[in-house]
């Protein structure tokens, strides 16, 4: 008789908290060094009225080390908001559309440094493939469908989590791959199937079941959503460099390259038991991007004229230190920045994905590393960890459990290198957007509740709301920052 085996779970490595030294960034280092250098200067100099005078000035600079502003020690903020402060100085921060001065053709319209993306459709696919010169990536964009994992079972979990995990080390090992990303919207659904199905077959004598029936779509209509999935694919043009140039060179040349990977990342998700709704085109892309920006805007891509990228960025775009005003909502970029440290189920975001009443949109972004970068990285880290130890031994101060936990995390992700497995770094953004800023600050501590419940931590991404949101709610697959 066989033993039933153990649910799957899965426990995340500790975010690094080292510092420079004996656990303080380098920032605090600084600060304290700067802070004594006055201190003891005017004591020797003036005497003890000259360092009470000169406390004026030690005196912020050692309470910015110690004193914390949303987690995080004061003077570990200077250099968000010095950036912020410099894109509000040039006018970054603020976006208006210019209809008398039409954009160039194949551009995005989109605000910030996204500015500069370009559109290339590809003939073979009619993908529609959005390149970054800035940061030389190629992306494409597939939508895929699923059962609900949550009515499977342990086995069936194991077997799915196990395929995908292959698609993404397929990916990764092909060398050429920027980013994997992941995009789960919540899109309002206005029930228009059921009401089109209820108008041709139903029974419309005025009866108690044709009213209530009305009652019901009715209903519907307000608070309906459905979830849309898609996965975006990038393609590191550097790494691919050689691959591109006997291919033709140029974005043309980086497509064909790209067509290659988005055939065998098709042929791997049906084999992980998902269903590939095919490469995005213009249309269909430029509704994603239309309806990011003006949720209350339905575009149907299949007929709408709009539904092109040369008009589907934003009209207007304000953006504050914690949120961001575009065309007619609110929104709020949010990052993962603590994931699970105790072992939990693979669908431990359940709660996140499927919190009611709330429009989001989670993003997760994979980007693999290549095996000797991963091994420098590592070692790296093992010499800070070591480093760090003797200092505090030195010093006198007791060892921190937490310390040892993330030394047996490097230690474990190291092995899993050595061994042939792909190493990859994981960033997660959720976006949550609101009709007026108190629905959004209610819809925030909304999706803060839920991420707890999803062993999670989140916080606002301060002072990069802007370049955040084209990172977490559009499916470019682009880099953070």
């Amino acid at each position: 008789m066989s033993t039933p085996s153990a649910p799957l779970s899965v426990r995340f490595a500790r975010r690094s908290t080292r510092g420079l030294l004996l656990g303080f960034t380098a920032p605090r280092v600084a600060v304290m060094a700067a802070a004594a250098a006055v201190a003891v200067g005017a004591l020797f100099t003036g005497g003890p009225m000259a360092f009470s005078v000169a406390g004026l000035l030690w005196a912020p600079l050692a309470a910015s080390a110690f004193v914390r502003v949303a987690g995080r020690p004061a003077v570990e903020w200077a250099g968000t908001a010095g950036h912020y402060g410099a894109r509000k100085a040039a006018g970054q921060g603020e976006f208006r559309a210019r209809p008398t001065k039409p954009r160039p053709a194949g551009t995005l319209a989109l605000p910030g440094d996204a500015a500069s993306m370009r559109l290339h459709v590809d003939e073979a696919t009619g993908a529609a493939m959005i390149h970054d010169p800035h940061r030389s990536t190629l992306a494409a964009v597939v939508s895929v469908s699923h059962p609900a994992f949550v009515l499977l079972d342990d086995s069936d979990r194991a077997q799915r989590v196990s395929h995908w995990g292959r698609v993404l080390a397929q990916l990764a090992q092909s060398g050429s791959c920027a980013a994997i990303q992941v995009l789960e919207a919540t899109i309002p659904d206005p029930a228009r199937g059921q009401v089109e199905w209820f108008e041709s077959h139903g029974t419309h004598d005025g009866g108690f079941a044709d009213v209530q029936y009305r009652t019901l779509l009715d209903q519907v209509r307000l608070d309906s959503s459905t979830h849309r999935t898609t996965i975006s694919l990038a393609l590191d043009m550097r790494a691919a460099g050689r691959a591109i140039k006997a291919a033709g060179r140029g974005v043309a040349g980086a497509a064909e390259v790209l067509r290659g990977d988005m055939a065998s990342l098709t042929d791997a998700l049906r084999q992980a038991g998902l269903r590939s709704g095919g490469w995005l085109g213009e249309a269909d892309l430029a509704a994603m991007v239309r309806g990011a920006f003006d949720p209350a805007v339905h575009i149907d891509p299949r007929t709408d004229p709009a539904a092109n990228l040369a008009h589907a960025g934003p009209v207007a775009v304000s953006e504050t230190w914690d949120r961001l005003r575009h065309d007619s909502a609110y929104s709020m970029v949010l990052w993962i920045s603590e994931w699970p440290r105790i072992a939990v189920p693979p669908d431990f975001l359940h709660p996140l994905i499927f919190a009611p009443g709330v429009r989001r949109t989670l993003s997760i972004l994979a980007r693999p590393l290549a095996t000797d970068t991963a091994l420098r990285q590592i070692r790296r880290d093992k010499t800070e960890a070591v480093a760090d130890s003797a200092q505090k031994a030195r010093v006198g101060q007791l060892a921190d459990l937490s310390d040892s936990q993330e030394y047996e995390d490097l230690l474990a992700r190291e092995r899993s290198v050595i061994s042939g497995h792909t190493d990859i770094e994981f960033t997660g953004f959720v976006t949550v957007t609101a009709d007026s800023v108190p629905d959004l600050e209610a819809a925030t501590a909304a999706i803060t509740r839920a991420a707890a419940q999803s062993t999670c931590e989140v916080r606002p991404l301060y002072g990069h709301q802007l370049q955040g949101f084209v990172t977490a709610a559009l499916p470019f697959a682009r880099s953070p920052f």
